[in-house]
């Protein structure tokens, strides 16, 4: 049986964290953790990733309104949230009235285990012979210890996608605010893509936040082309400033 995809798939990132920033900041100093105070699901926008996510939010109101978003499926963690109600507020979309809003947990950051809140050295110092590991394997099919590879979130993503193709299909625009993998991995599966093909666009360039990846449902009705990828002129356009910041903790691009 064809999947019956909505009219307009979204997806994007959210905007900058905290800890992003916090990443970034231990990255540059040379420490081993990554000291940011909240659970990794609690961790709250940075206020750049405020003024990102309502440059999103005005880009998408400026859309005529039969282009707008009429579904908003959201992961849990407080950064996506978050970045899914500025987007509203500046977009206009009441929820209930406008915009159905769904949080769903298929949709989380990928787990990272015990290396949780490690920079790249502390990865290093700390399990040697998880980095020797990862670094052979490869991040799609590696594993750490209590976390996930990018094959664990592509089989939930399979569960999200045959949930939209089923309930979202043929005449809906619909919008996913999740993370940098989430956003990898649905283009791995809209795009048929394989290993080699993924890693190849994640080698090249960090998911800025707040991007937007965009589809058009074919004129057949049973496909979906690719329209915007990592598209961040709404950004630009508001003087937001661009930032490409990997999720924490970044582990070395293989």
């Amino acid at each position: 049986m064809k999947e019956n995809w909505p009219r307009t798939l979204w997806v994007a990132r959210h905007g900058q964290s905290a800890g992003n920033v916090a990443r970034d900041a231990a990255e540059e100093a040379g420490h081993v953790l990554i000291d940011i105070e909240f659970r990794d699901i609690d961790t709250p926008l940075s206020q750049l990733g405020v003024e990102q996510s309502r440059a999103l939010g005005r880009w998408f109101g400026k859309l005529p309104r039969a282009d707008q978003p009429q579904v908003i499926l959201c992961s849990p963690y407080v950064r996506a949230r978050d970045t899914a109600r500025l987007l509203m507020q500046e977009a206009g979309l009441r929820e209930g009235e406008q915009v159905r809003l769904r949080i769903d947990e298929r949709l989380r950051e990928k787990e990272f285990g015990i290396l949780d809140r490690l920079t790249k050295h502390g990865i290093r110092q700390k399990y040697p012979e998880l980095h020797e590991q990862r670094s052979h394997v490869g991040k799609f099919y590696f594993r750490p210890p209590g976390g996930a590879s990018w094959c664990d979130v592509i089989l939930r993503l399979r569960s999200l996608t045959e949930m939209v193709t089923r309930e979202h299909g043929g005449g809906e625009r619909v919008l996913v605010v999740a993370h940098q993998v989430i956003v990898n991995c649905m283009r791995y599966l809209i795009e048929n893509l394989d290993e080699a093909g993924i890693l190849e666009i994640d080698r090249m360039a960090d998911v800025p936040n707040c991007a937007v990846t965009s589809y058009q449902l074919d004129l057949e009705g049973h496909c979906l082309r690719p329209d915007l990828v990592n598209f961040v002129v709404p950004l630009l356009e508001a003087g937001a400033p661009v930032t490409v910041e990997a999720d924490a903790p970044a582990a070395p691009k293989p």
